[in-house]
Order: structure tokens, then sequence, then C-alpha cells
């Protein structure tokens, strides 16, 4: 490491950043010149591709599946698929083997291993970059389907803090893992896969963590095509990583004690070599921890750098500078700031000036919220009832915040698109209320139009798409009556085969079900997801033998509202 990164970790002075720019790149180095979809877009088809365009040809022999390049989905998974080769061996696509998740946020990392025909590399920090998937429109008619309970004793409790909706076990239907803080473990629920967006009872026994685990994030750390998570235990000040097997069940954990108050954590390649590491915040440690994955899945022991503000509490990462790296996104609670440390691509870190964030931040969530191509943040701040949102400069920095009212102590937001309009709406969950969503105007502004009563006290929120109609629907989590209610999103499918929703699957469905029949990409449109009942982006004889089964004529579906 140079002097002059060294100097930037540790004093954290913005300027740095200029002259660390100069030793990213050399000439005649392999360079990303585009990608598709573009970094932080909105509306990537979920049955497209992933292209990176280059400066030069590359040596196809240098991309390797799951390594060199590859894809994680937050709610998919692992993209897997086939590399192809176009425009003189100058444009490369990743063509998914399955399609996405509907409106979910997809990373896409290159590792420095890539070369040219020539035999020169990409850059020693590698590239990534994110963007999210299109979802269906809809008008949110909201339809409460189930309530299910995390706990195994209903006198015991869980305190169900949060989850993530990733899929386990690889069917192609998102499943829900809750993370317990009192129980201290995973309970995954996975789906039924029947397209009701119903789930079976947690998996027994639970996948164990550690004492009041909060802060999660899913990811592949093992390369091995199965998604894996890792979680922050606040009492054992240490970070639990679990390795999934692929049937909804984690491997036993690894644990890595890092500072105290660990509150925040995100996945992301801090080194370019193509894997996912990890990094956490230390409220009471007033520092950040540096987990180096070592490819497999296996974590050593953190080294540690400064926040820049006051009980580093919330986390995120995304690229805030547009420079294909991803950065960390601090908010400091007691100093009541977010700080942007854009990242160097050798595991270390510049830190940008401090904005405020007009509150006590508890969480933060990243997306670009205002279509100007840039990631903004969006925060929960507890302590004064309200949230807040900061656009994105695009060089690192950010602007003032613009205040929003909120239900007593947020403590949890997150972005999804859940009226299918092309921008990102927001949800804040309230531990002394209720979830509140905010619907996007298209510009960034945005107003509370919904709230889901909470039992007892709303704690975090999933925006996901349970029945694979192409919208996005809720989960809803308590953490005192510990449940995950499922909110449905009103979508054409209520049942499958039911493409027009009244609850028949009739000639109407047929007639809209033969125009769906268009041969391999049905996924890069939106109408046909109800009759593709096997998932592979192709509307064809083999759909047409399921949609006799579902076929009622005149008899309406059990238990189906339209």
């Amino acid at each position: 490491m140079s002097n002059q990164r060294i100097l930037c970790v540790a004093i954290g002075v913005a300027a740095c950043g200029l002259g660390l720019a100069a030793e990213r790149g050399v000439a005649g180095e392999l360079a990303v010149v585009s990608t598709t979809p573009k970094a932080r877009s909105l509306d990537a088809p979920v049955g497209g591709g992933i292209t990176v365009r280059f400066d030069q040809a590359v040596d196809r022999g240098s991309f390797v599946s799951r390594r060199s390049f590859w894809a994680f989905g937050r709610w998919s998974g692992a993209v897997d698929g086939t590399f192809l080769f176009s425009d003189s061996d100058k444009s490369v696509t990743l063509k998914p083997d399955r399609r996405l998740s509907a409106g979910e946020q997809v990373m896409v990392v290159l590792s420095h291993d890539l070369t040219s025909a020539t035999g020169q590399p990409l850059r020693s920090g590698g590239y990534s970059f994110q963007f999210w998937t299109n979802a269906r429109t809809a008008s949110l008619a909201w339809n409460q389907i189930d309530s299910m309970t995390t706990r195994t004793v209903p006198q015991q409790t869980t305190r169900v803090y949060g989850g993530f909706a990733t899929d386990l076990d690889r069917d192609g239907f998102l499943d829900i893992t809750t993370v317990n803080e009192d129980s201290a473990d995973l309970r995954v629920f996975l789906n039924k896969g029947d397209r009701t967006g119903l789930f079976h009872d947690f998996n027994q026994p639970p996948s164990p963590v550690n004492d009041r685990c909060s802060p999660y994030e899913p990811t592949d750390f093992n390369a091995d095509g199965i998604a894996d998570a890792c979680v922050a235990n606040i009492n054992t000040a240490t970070i639990s990583i679990v390795l999934g097997v692929g049937d909804g069940t984690f491997l036993p954990q690894q644990q890595v004690v890092v500072a105290g108050n660990p509150r925040g954590i995100a996945v992301l390649d801090v080194d370019g070599d193509g894997d996912v590491d990890i990094v956490n915040t230390n409220a009471t440690g007033n520092n950040l921890s540096l987990l180096i994955n070592d490819g497999n899945g296996v974590f050593g022991a953190p080294t540690f750098f400064e926040g820049g503000g006051l009980s580093e509490w919330a986390l995120a990462a995304e690229d805030m500078n547009g420079d294909g790296l991803l950065d960390l996104v601090v908010g400091a609670r007691s100093s009541q700031l977010i700080v942007v440390h854009t990242g160097n691509g050798d595991g270390t870190f510049t830190q940008r000036p401090g904005q405020s964030s007009d509150g006590s931040t508890w969480m933060i969530a990243t997306g670009d919220v205002n279509g100007d191509g840039n990631a903004d943040v969006a925060c929960a701040n507890s302590a004064q009832n309200r949230g807040s949102i900061l656009f994105g400069n695009g060089n690192g920095t950010l602007a003032a915040p613009v205040r929003y009212a909120a239900d007593p102590f947020p403590l949890a937001t997150d972005l999804g698109d859940v009226d299918g309009d092309g921008d990102l709406d927001w949800l804040n969950s309230s531990f002394s209320g209720d979830w509140w969503l905010y619907i996007n105007d298209g510009a960034g502004g945005f107003t509370h139009t919904t709230t889901f009563a909470a039992p007892v006290a709303a704690s975090d929120a999933l925006l996901f798409d349970i029945d694979n109609d192409g919208d996005l629907d809720l989960g809803l989590m308590d953490e005192l009556a510990d449940v995950v209610i499922i909110e449905k999103n009103s979508g054409t499918a209520n049942s499958p085969g039911d493409l027009d929703g009244d609850c028949l699957v009739n000639l109407t469905d047929f007639t809209a079900f033969t125009g769906c029949i268009q041969g391999p990409g049905v996924c890069t449109g939106v109408g046909c997801y109800v009759v593709d009942f096997d998932d592979d982006c192709d509307v064809d004889f083999a759909d047409f033998g399921r949609f006799q089964i579902a076929f009622t004529g005149n008899d309406s579906i059990p238990n189906c509202q339209p």
C-alpha cells in the first residue's frame, strides 16, 4: 500500500482522491466503456442479459463463471448463465439461465483477472456496478393474505428484527429468512412455489448465529451459486457468516470478532479479486471493520478504519461517484451525519466531507430516487420521528437533506418500485408506530399514501415479488409480535393462469395465453409472467399443459379475491 493511501485512510482527506485516481488506471489496461443495463438504472428486464463493453477485444478464457464476471440479485440470488461474445470480442454478455426477480437490486462484479486478447489486465480494483430490474404496474390495492409467526412456543419471544427475501433453494420463488435477536438465529420460510404468495412454516431447527443479531446481507461468498448471508451480532460484537446449502438451510456459522456494538453491514468487492468482502460499522467502537474474503467464504481477522463521525451506525454499499468501484455510505448516529467513503479498489477508502442527515439515523437505503443517474440516500431518523432524502451529486458528495414526517421511532427504511411506474418508492418502519408507504412523484418528491397498521412494533419490511407476477408485494415484520405479515399487491395474477385477475381461469385467459406464445424471451416483457409456469422465459406447450390443469371455466378459484 502506498504512503498516500495509508494517509487517506487515516485522515480521510477528500483531496487524496485526486492523487489516487492516477494510481487506478494505467495506459493500455483493459477498461470498461459501458454497461447494459446502466449502473443505477431502474428498468432492466428480468430476463435480459448483462452486457459489458470494453475498449479492446478480450481474452475469452479469462471469463470464468462466478469468479471473474458474475452477478448476484439481492432476492433472486446468484446469476448463472453463459457468456456471449460480440463486437469483435469487445462486448461480453452474461446471459442468465433463469429470470431475475422483479423490482430487485442486482450487483455485478468484474475481477482484475479479466484480460484483453493481448494480455492487458483490467485495473487492479476490478469493476462493480448495481442496477434494478423493472416491476410491473400495480394499483396498490393491498390484500393481507397471511400473518406468519416466528415463534416455536407462543410465549417464547424471538424478536424478529428483520430479514431478507433471497431464493435459498433455487426454485425460482423468493423465500423469507428472519433475523431474530432474542432467539439468536435465522428462521427460513420457504415459498410454496405455487404462485399463491404463501409460505411453509419455518424450517426446524433454525440456524444459530449469536445474541441480538440484527443487521444482515445476503450474497454468494464462496462462488457456488447458492445464496449465503452475513449477520452482525450486537451483544457479542461479532459477525456471523453462514453459507447456504441450497435447500433453505445453512452450514454452521463462522464468527469473526469485530468491535463494540456492530450496527450496520455491507457486502462488496473491496480489492478487485472478484469475491465479496464484508464491512460493518461499530457504534461504540466508533469505527468500521473490514473483513476480507479468501474466495471460499472464509474470513480472517478484521482491520479497522475511521468512519468519519460519532457512533457509526447505518451502512450501505453503492457507487456514489460513478467510477465503477462500490463505495460505503455511513450513517453516524450521534453526530447526525451521512459520510461517504469512496472505494480505492485496494481495500482502502477515501473519506468525503460529511453531510447532515437531519437526525439520529438508524438505517439507510440507497438508489436513484430522482432519475438523474446518481445514487441518493434515504434515512430513517429514529429519535426525531422523521425520515430524510439526500440527493447524490454524482461525485461522492450529497445535497442537504429533505425532511419527511414519519411515525414515532422509524428504524428501518427501504426502497422499491411498488407501483411499477419506473421510480423508487419509499417505505419506513417505525418501532413505536406503523409502516408508512411514500409514493415517488418521479422527481424524488414523496407523498405518504398508505399506512399499514402494526400489531405492536413495526421493525422492518421486505419489498419483493412473492408470487412471480411481476409486481412488488410486502413482507412486514413486527419484532414484538414476532410475526411476518404478507401484503399482496394488486396484480393481474391472483392465481396461476388467471391473467385478468377475476378469480377465473377461463376462455378470456386462454385468449391472452395464446398472445403470450412468443418464443424465448418472454421475460423481457411483464404481462406473461403468470403463464410462464416453469419460469424458463418461454411460454410454450409445456406451459399450456399446466394452463389446462389450472383451467376452471366459470368456477371461481377457491380462496381467491379479485
